[in-house]
């Protein structure tokens, strides 16, 4: 059975409909990646999946049991709060200290611990969000363009730690990105929304399609298709550079 899937799917805003007759799934293990233009309703989806937005029609259906991790596109901490990452990381979730250090080594930043908060670069405040959304063991991690923010090489790096996570987990992953350079080096499938679902497939598919090219131009569609990455790490060439899209 699917871990969610999504059928005929509106969500207005009073007389404003966001998102129309949108259908998806997402099936164990595997990486989504949504792209679109800004208003496209990627984040009002991710925000139906989780509850947080009401559907206007359409149902939403998720496996039974399912365990959602969600990392959002930005949090604002007061920067004069005294709160360390283990005391953040326990604010929702009464788990043992234990629990919270294994987190953030699957996150990739073992040492934080007992760091401020108001002390983390932005790349270690997401990786802190990201073991915050792993404490669970979830079965999908939902990130709404969890990169934001940061460059290119910290993008890349939080971009590695998910497949990694992946990798190790076997959790799913459904992602909103407007970074798509790397959707081709992160994503099993790339779905293209613009109030509706455009296209969907393998990042190449959808690259060539006429609605993405519609959307983003062609440039874009190079930018899919030459960055290439083998998600079995054999060959390390490829990650020192990247090829910016045309947005």
């Amino acid at each position: 059975m699917s871990l969610i899937t999504v059928t005929d799917l509106h969500v207005a805003y009073g007389a404003n409909t966001v998102l129309r007759n949108v259908a998806l799934h997402i099936e164990p293990g595997e990486i989504v990646t949504i792209v679109g233009p800004n208003g496209s309703g990627k984040t009002s989806l991710l925000r139906a999946i989780i509850g947080a937005t009401g559907v206007t029609k359409g149902d939403i259906a998720l496996k039974p049991g399912l365990k959602i991790g969600y990392v959002p596109q930005r949090l604002h901490i007061d920067p004069t709060l005294p709160i360390t990452v283990a005391r953040f990381m326990r604010l929702t979730n009464k788990v043992s200290k234990s629990v919270c250090s294994a987190a953030l080594e699957a996150a990739g930043v073992p040492d934080l611990l007992n760091r401020q908060m108001s002390q983390l670069s932005g790349g270690q405040f997401q990786r802190v969000m990201l073991a915050r959304a792993l404490i669970n063991e979830p079965d999908v991690l939902l990130l709404d363009e969890a990169t934001q923010g940061l460059d290119q090489r910290g993008s890349a790096a939080f971009y590695h730690q998910i497949e990694q996570v992946r990798r190790e987990t076997g959790c799913a992953v459904l992602m909103i990105s407007h970074e798509l350079h790397v959707v081709m080096s992160a994503s099993d499938r790339v779905i293209c929304l613009n109030g509706h679902v455009c296209c969907e497939g393998t990042p190449a598919v959808v690259a060539s399609a006429p609605e993405y090219r519609a959307l983003f131009g062609t440039g874009t569609g190079g930018a899919l298709a030459l960055y290439r990455h083998d998600h079995d790490h054999n060959h390390d060439h490829d990650h020192g550079h990247t090829h910016e899209a045309a947005e």
